[in-house]
């Protein structure tokens, strides 16, 4: 197990996304979190205003003195200006780190509406074979796979890597997420309950299921604690913005 963990996101000012979340995330489960920047973000906690891009070479500077000096094992994406960077990036990456595994939060549009791209799916596809995890929501779903319905094309991506398809747009049993693996579809509950809507929500999931695969969990299991530590941070305030709790560590002596 290593105790380094990288993201390759956007920074969010308001620390409540990207860069920043994904840190206190990971430093949260008490591993060395170590960020890339893909983007240059204007934004507070409800309003969008603006993104200034980074391309490859800028991303891919900055993560190799990175990937050189310690030992990376799992690293979360999340937003980039278009697939064909992501997999310019991915290809240097792991010339360095060939056993690099990637989890992608693919955030195709801000939730105060802000459109980053419109990547068409087979534009996607050329990237979903680098990925170990990842973690769409519906919309995304469709738009990824070029299929109408989220659950049809969550399945068809998993073809290529896992897919875990998020359940908070889901029209029937909101909530409940489904793991996409190996020809299998594992059902994950919602927990309930005194849960607040937080601004970005879906980047603390990846982060905390990328930190738990680190720690040496399985997937579904990681796919688990994931849900389970996101819950506890919607439940933190009631504002957009939450608190990231420090997990308990067993000591051995």
């Amino acid at each position: 197990m290593s105790t380094y963990v990288m993201s390759l996101a956007g920074l969010d000012p308001s620390g409540g996304a990207g860069l920043l979340a994904d840190i206190k995330t990971f430093e949260a489960h008490r591993l060395r979190g170590l960020g890339v920047c893909t983007a240059l973000t204007a934004q507070t906690d409800s309003e969008f205003l603006g993104v200034e891009w980074l391309p490859a070479d800028k991303i891919i500077a900055q993560a190799l003195p990175l990937l050189e000096k310690f030992p990376v094992e799992y690293c979360k994406v999340g937003i980039v200006s278009h697939p064909d960077v992501l997999a310019e990036v991915f290809q240097a990456l792991r010339k360095i780190t060939p056993g690099l595994q990637f989890i992608l939060d693919p955030v195709l549009k801000a939730s105060a509406g802000y459109v980053f791209h419109s990547a068409i799916y087979r534009q996607w596809e050329a990237v979903l074979p680098y990925l170990r995890l990842l973690t769409p929501n519906y919309d995304e779903a469709v738009a990824m796979s070029g299929e109408p319905h989220a659950e049809k094309g969550a399945q068809q991506m998993s073809r290529h890597c896992a897919v875990l398809l998020k359940g908070g747009h889901r029209t029937e049993r909101t909530g409940w997420d489904t793991l996409y693996e190996g020809g299998t579809a594992l059902e994950l509950e919602p927990l309930s309950g005194g849960a607040f809507p937080k601004h970005g929500s879906g980047c603390v999931l990846s982060a905390a299921i990328t930190a738990s695969l680190a720690k040496g969990l399985s997937l579904a299991e990681a796919c688990r604690e994931g849900k389970a530590y996101t819950y506890k941070y919607l439940q933190s305030s009631p504002s957009l913005l939450g608190w990231h709790e420090m997990q308990a560590v067993q000591h051995t002596f």
